[in-house]
């Protein structure tokens, strides 16, 4: 029998370039790597299952297993992680100063339940005490799953055309938190600037005394699938972590540099001083604060029926970290 047949929806990614030009191959698959943007891939696979993989909104899938009915099960990689003290932004003329200005205020969000939000609420509630309930939410988009929130949170959604951005820069919502800076400050308005003007070193201490690292993207495998060849999960797993492993290893030979980046070496070499020797981790036991936060967040948000445990959200068989081989990356 030859091997199972097998898409792959995913973003073009460093990390698992090796898996889309076929110098890793999963072990039993042959897999054909669509490259589409995380926002398409999402959409197909939650409304119409138009992949057999994909990456996943972390926190769209939490509701999903929360619910007890995912259409899905993840393995525990991570294709997207970011932190997001960077991702907030101010108009100048609303008196902002500090997080705890941001109580009372009307703040903008592309997506309610998009992970980043998640997070980025977790973050304001958890290390400032701004609650959800004591802002005036503005949401620029349709929920991708429609969910029903809590009573005390007030969302709207903006106007037809808005953008969020703009409204920023006119001063009709007083702040905005998003997933990628929005096109006001990129062009670069006096009228906006980041909450968190070093924010790089807030989001060092911050991983320095919680050790999350916010992760965005999961992936994970149409249930049919999985129910009719739980094998798949495994080798899913092994072969995302030898792309990742094969990623490092080049990305590592500053000599010739793979990354176009002046100061790459010093770059990764403060990051696994910080983060550790795998500077970008998959598995469970070293990413237990991260996903233990985003599964808290989304239950105290309403985002999910029940506080889940992390061990809920994973095939059975990946549960288990796979150490990075000896002299596999520096």
């Amino acid at each position: 029998m030859g091997n199972l047949r097998l898409t792959l929806a995913c973003g073009p990614y460093d990390r698992t370039q090796a898996l889309k030009d076929g110098t890793i191959r999963p072990e039993g698959i042959e897999l054909t790597y669509l490259t589409l943007q995380p926002a398409e891939i999402f959409w197909r696979m939650l409304q119409y299952r138009d992949f057999d993989i994909s990456e996943m909104s972390l926190s769209n899938y939490t509701s999903l297993v929360s619910g007890g009915n995912s259409p899905f099960i993840a393995i525990p990689v991570f294709p997207s992680r970011v932190f997001r003290h960077g991702y907030f932004f101010i108009n100048v003329h609303k008196g902002i100063e500090r997080p705890q200005d941001l109580r009372g205020r009307r703040g903008g969000v592309p997506e309610y339940s998009m992970t980043a939000a998640v997070y980025m609420r977790g973050l304001l509630q958890h290390e400032y005490g701004v609650a959800p309930e004591s802002v005036d939410w503005v949401q620029g988009r349709t929920d991708r799953l429609g969910r029903k929130l809590p009573p005390d949170i007030r969302l709207t959604q903006a106007p037809a055309g808005a953008e969020l951005g703009d409204l920023l820069d006119k001063g009709e919502i007083d702040f905005m938190m998003t997933a990628n800076n929005p096109l006001a400050f990129r062009r670069g308005s006096p009228n906006v600037r980041r909450l968190f003007p070093d924010y790089a070193a807030a989001e060092k201490d911050y991983f320095r005394r919680t050790r999350i690292y916010p992760i965005m993207h999961t992936v994970v495998i149409r249930r049919e699938i999985y129910d009719r060849d739980p094998w798949v999960a495994l080798s899913l797993y092994k072969a995302f972590l030898r792309a990742k492993d094969y990623a490092f290893r080049l990305i590592s030979e500053t000599g010739s540099p793979k990354a176009s980046f002046a100061w790459l070496q010093p770059l990764i070499e403060e990051e696994q001083s910080i983060i550790g020797r795998d500077w970008y981790p998959y598995g469970i036991e070293v990413n237990r604060p991260s996903i233990d936060a985003l599964l808290q967040y989304t239950f105290e948000q309403g985002l999910s029926d029940r506080r889940l445990a992390v061990e809920e959200l994973f095939a059975p068989s990946t549960l288990r970290d796979i150490p990075l081989s000896e002299g596999q990356h520096v």
